[in-house]
Formats: structure tokens, C-alpha cells, sequence
């Protein structure tokens, strides 16, 4: 048997997470701690801090947080037509609008994964391409880019 490596890798992506969220959270509340500037902030922050400490928490359980799993990397030749995937994406959100340019991206995702389900891949793609540009253009103080819904 073999010792395992150590691996700081997560526990670097999840201290840098954490750390950034308090960075942004610390400097909305010294620019203004008005409620109706924090509204969506500070629920966000604390969601975002205990998705972390919940993942450290599992992970110190599991014996994983800075072990190096097995062969689960996934290999250059499938990682790389997603990174392409998603540079067309951020290409096409001026011409497609956010809305038909997230809906696309997620179903072509999707294939891309291996979802062969039709309906579930179809209907996903919709409620949730469609349900984050809602969101976006009703909660972002400037125009969105949008084809279908309005900006």
C-alpha cells in the first residue's frame, strides 16, 4: 500500500472562496451598511460561507480535504472542447442576448456530458438559462444584452 499524497488544492479553492466572499462582504458593509445595500449581499455571503464550511466539515469527515482522490481528473481531450464551448458562449451573449446564449450553453453542456434524456436536457435548459437572465435583468442596475425577455 501506498501512501497518499497530500493535496492542498481544495482547500486552497475553498479558502480563497471564503476569503474573497468576506473581502466583498467587509467592504459593502464599509461603503454602506444601508439594509436595502446588504439586502442581497449579506444573505448571499452567508450562504456562500456555509457551502464551505459545510464542504470543509464533510471533507474533515471523509478524510478527503487534503488527500488526492484517485483517476478522477477528467482528460484534456474532454475538458477542452468545454473550455471552447464556453468561449463561444461569452462570444455569442452580444449577438444571442444573455437569455438564448445561457439556454444554448447549458443544452449544449449537457450533450456534451452525455444527457440523452431529451426532456430533462430541454427542460432544464429553459427553466434555468431563462430563470437566470429573469433574474439578472430585474436585479442588475444596468441593461442585459437579451434576445427574448427584456433587458
Amino acid at each position: 500500500m501506498y501512501a497518499k499524497k497530500r493535496d492542498y488544492g481544495d482547500l486552497l479553492v475553498l479558502m480563497a472562496l471564503a476569503g474573497f466572499t468576506l473581502w466583498y462582504l467587509m467592504d459593502a458593509i464599509r461603503v454602506s451598511s444601508a439594509i436595502q445595500n446588504l439586502l442581497l449581499i449579506l444573505p448571499l455571503s452567508l450562504l456562500v460561507l456555509g457551502i464551505v464550511l459545510l464542504e470543509v466539515v464533510l471533507r474533515l469527515k471523509q478524510g478527503t480535504l487534503l488527500t488526492r482522490p484517485g483517476d478522477e481528473a477528467e482528460p484534456l481531450h474532454r475538458t477542452l472542447p468545454v473550455v471552447g464551448l464556453f468561449a463561444a458562449y461569452v462570444i455569442s451573449l452580444e449577438t444571442l442576448g444573455f437569455d438564448v446564449a445561457t439556454v444554448l450553453f447549458i443544452a449544449l453542456f449537457l450533450l456534451m456530458k452525455g444527457e440523452r434524456n431529451w426532456l430533462l436536457l430541454i427542460g432544464f435548459s429553459l427553466a434555468f438559462g431563462f430563470g437566470t437572465a429573469f433574474f439578472f435583468a430585474y436585479m442588475l442596475p444596468y441593461p442585459m444584452p437579451m434576445l427574448l425577455l427584456e433587458g
